[in-house]
């Protein structure tokens, strides 16, 4: 029953009976979170000195932050919208990687090509094939480990790090237990040159399209929640189960798909991921799962423009920290944390009723 008194329901002084009661305000958006990142880029200008050396390493730094993003992504819609503490996340990154190696390597006319557009004809064919890959490992993953703790986090904690383990055995198994090389092909090597002379500044282009695909699933990610019927209902479950499944919805459903899609961005993170780092471990989800947690904590724990800004907070931080002091560069993200939990306990966007 509504809380609202009666009197805010009935018409005012002056208004016609039939009126339409009045549309209550919306909540304003908060931008200032946003404007982190620009304020960091700007403050580490004058820090570095050199603008072309500045440009590097802001375009190298959110590179890293939208690759970062789409790993993350898929474990923010998860616990954002399900609740689930998915701490095996990381064997979708990983199996997303070793996949990439068999169909790049299978694909060396592609991928030794100086075309770009064969090169990038590889790329996605890797990315599809570790997103149908991840997409399956997910659905068999919700079916056996989380449907039965659901609304259990400590069981969740401890479940999905089991299933984690299993993952990367499966992987030394198929793969081996070595490092396997992940290189760029011929076309994604090397820098655009931005400026002349001296001063120019070098934009690796893997880099730049790193970026382009972030900015695209991010793209599809809002567009889908917020201007789609199923990103509707999906939001509608989250808040009033019962009363959804009451109109026919089969929400569980919906919620099982949630954690597909999550997986497969995981998938398709862990081919990016692999590819910036040019080689690949079964330990790579692991290594890449302590990074994700930090980022969705400091976006707010289940928000997806919240996991953005956090994102690119640590990309940029880890390549000025890493320029200006290498030493400090592997506590930096630790650090950022700490300073935004001191500044708002629940994060930049902390999600309601969390």
């Amino acid at each position: 029953m509504s809380t609202e008194p009666l009197s805010a329901a009935l018409p005012g002084p002056g208004e016609p009976a039939d009126a339409p009661p009045p549309r209550p305000p919306r909540a304003r958006f908060d931008a200032l979170p946003l404007l982190l990142v620009p304020g960091l880029a700007l403050a580490a200008l004058p820090l570095i000195g050199s603008g072309s050396s500045w440009l590097t390493l802001t375009v190298a730094g959110l590179a890293m932050g939208m690759i970062v993003f789409i790993v993350a992504s898929g474990l923010t819609l998860v616990f954002g919208l399900m609740d689930v503490l998915n701490f095996g996340h990381g064997v979708f990154i990983a199996f997303g990687a070793f996949v990439a190696t068999s169909v790049l390597g299978a694909m060396t006319g592609y991928t030794e090509s100086p075309s770009m557009a064969l090169n990038l004809v590889a790329v996605f064919s890797a990315m599809v094939a570790a997103m149908a890959l991840a997409s399956a490992i997910g659905l068999a993953f919700e079916r056996v480990l989380v449907r039965p703790v659901y609304g259990q986090h400590l069981k969740q904690i401890l479940i999905t790090m089991g299933g984690m383990i299993i993952g990367e055995e499966l992987i030394k198994v198929v793969w081996g237990p070595l490092q396997i090389p992940l290189p760029l092909p011929e076309g994604l090597r090397g820098s655009w040159l931005i400026g002349e002379g001296a001063s120019a500044a070098a934009v690796e282009k893997y880099r730049v399209v790193a970026v382009v695909i972030g900015l695209v699933v991010l793209g599809a990610m809002l567009w889908t929640l917020n201007r789609t019927k199923l990103g509707l209902l999906i939001r509608a479950g989250v808040q009033d189960r019962e009363m959804v499944e009451s109109l026919g919805y089969r929400i569980r459903r919906l919620f099982v798909g949630v954690f597909v899609a999550g997986s497969a961005l995981a998938g398709l993170g862990g081919v990016l991921w692999g590819l910036y780092q040019q080689n690949v471990t079964p330990q790579i989800g692991t290594q890449v799962n302590v990074l994700i947690f930090i980022v969705i904590i400091i976006g707010g724990l289940g928000s997806t423009v919240g996991c953005l800004v956090g994102a690119l907070l640590v990309g940029l931080l880890a390549n000025y920290t890493g320029f200006l002091a290498p030493k400090l560069a592997l506590f930096s993200n630790i650090a950022l944390m700490a300073v935004v939990l001191l500044w708002r306990p629940q994060g930049l966007y902390p999600v309601a009723n969390r």
